[in-house]
C-alpha cells in the first residue's frame, strides 16, 4: 500500500542526502519526493510517497525520527488533500487542436503554451487524474512530460505544528 509521509526537517544542507541514504540502506524505493520551505524559512517539508505495509512504514518512521535534522514525521495517507502537478507537451496540429482542447476542458486542465505544432498543458490533481489525462493524450503523441512529486496537507483543522526544539504548539 502507498503511504504519504510528511517530514518536517531543519532547512540545512545535506538533509535530503541523509534521508535518501536511509531509504537506500533499508532497501526502500521512493515513489515520489517533493521538498519545499514552509511558513518558517528554517524548516522544510518533505513529502515522500513510499510503498509498504503498516509495520514497514512504522519502522521507517522510527528510523527517520532518529535522524538529527528531522523534526517530525507524520503519515498523511488518510484524510488528507494530496495533489501533483504535471506539464505535458503534446503534438497538436490544426486538425487535432479542438479535440485536445475538449479533453483539457473535461479534466479542468489549462493550456499554458501553444506553438504551430504543439500545446503544453498544465494539470493539477491526484495521481489517477493525471495518469488518465496522460493516457488520453497518448494517441496525439506526447513529446515531453514532467510530473512533480505528491504534496499534501491534512484536511480540516488538523495542522502539523512544530518548533525547532520539537515542542508541540
Amino acid at each position: 500500500m502507498k503511504h504519504t509521509l510528511s517530514v518536517l526537517v531543519e532547512n540545512n544542507p545535506g538533509v535530503l542526502s541523509r534521508i535518501s541514504g536511509l531509504f537506500s540502506r533499508r532497501g526502500f524505493n521512493i515513489d515520489s519526493l517533493a521538498v519545499g520551505v514552509t511558513e518558517d524559512k528554517n524548516v522544510s517539508r518533505m513529502t515522500i510517497v513510499v510503498d509498504g505495509d503498516n509495520y514497514t512504514i512504522e519502522q521507517l518512521t522510527k528510523q527517520l525520527n532518529k535522524l538529527i535534522d528531522v523534526i517530525k514525521v507524520t503519515d498523511i495517507s488518510k484524510d488528507s488533500v494530496i495533489r501533483e502537478l504535471a506539464l505535458i507537451k503534446v503534438n497538436a496540429s490544426l486538425s487535432t487542436r479542438n479535440e485536445i482542447l475538449q479533453i483539457v476542458y473535461i479534466f479542468r486542465a489549462k493550456v499554458i503554451d501553444i506553438s504551430k505544432s504543439t500545446m503544453t498543458i498544465e494539470i493539477t490533481g491526484n495521481s489517477q487524474k493525471i495518469t488518465a489525462l496522460e493516457e488520453l493524450l497518448q494517441p496525439f503523441g506526447i513529446k515531453e512530460m514532467v510530473r512533480t512529486g505528491a504534496i499534501g496537507l491534512e484536511r480540516g483543522q488538523k495542522v502539523i505544528k512544530y518548533t525547532i526544539n520539537d515542542e508541540e504548539e
